[in-house]
């Protein structure tokens, strides 16, 4: 699971390799896990995710890795923004059923997707609807959730249509996050080098 995460966090921080790009560039992640979901529960499932929100730019960039669902995936989506960080329940803020390019009826995937956070349709309507009708308030509301700890990411299946696994989003420092993409380089390295050795 290492590798994968590390991966992950390789690919979006893609997004921040100019100075400029990273001091715009804002870092979120969180294991994912049943233990995290409310009501926890039993689930074997695990993964990663990593959000990079740009409000300059107006860029959510979503990677995601996740193995052993009971189920098969039904949707993906953040939700925001519950009463207290790190805990509770609050309805889905981005685009339902799920996110636009993540993998369904699936047990393990990853991906990656940048959304345009200016655009209604980076959002659920219902969201929008809560934060006055205003794209640019629920910009605001989403990113104040990341930032502040009252956000989740979940992963929804059969088995568990509430959700499956999850994880409350967090910030990631900067230099952890550089730690990472050298682990991600890392992980490339290794993985081309096993498959250099298998051809041979």
């Amino acid at each position: 699971m290492t590798r994968l995460f590390s991966l992950a966090v390789l690919a979006i921080t893609a997004m921040a390799v100019t100075p400029s790009a990273r001091a715009e560039l804002l870092l979120y992640g969180a294991p994912l896990t049943g233990g995290a979901e409310s009501p926890i529960n039993n689930s074997t499932g695990y993964g990663s995710v990593l959000v990079g929100f740009d409000l300059m730019n107006h860029l959510m960039t979503v990677t995601a890795v996740f193995r052993d669902l009971t189920g098969t995936t039904t949707a993906s989506h953040i939700h925001a923004t519950t009463a207290v960080p790190g805990v509770g329940n609050a309805g889905v803020a981005t685009q339902v059923p799920s996110f636009v390019g993540f993998p369904l009826n699936v047990t393990a995937g990853s991906f990656t997707m940048t959304y345009d956070t200016s655009l209604a349709s980076t959002y659920n309507p219902a969201f929008v609807t809560a934060n006055g009708n205003s794209v640019p308030a629920a910009e605001a509301a989403l990113a104040a959730a990341l930032a502040n700890g009252t956000s989740y990411y979940n992963v929804h299946s059969t088995t568990f249509p509430g959700g499956e696994i999850r994880g409350f989003l967090t910030p990631v420092p900067e230099p952890s996050s550089l730690v990472f993409c050298g682990l991600g380089a890392v992980g490339l390295a290794t993985a081309a080098w096993r498959r250099r050795r298998l051809a041979a």
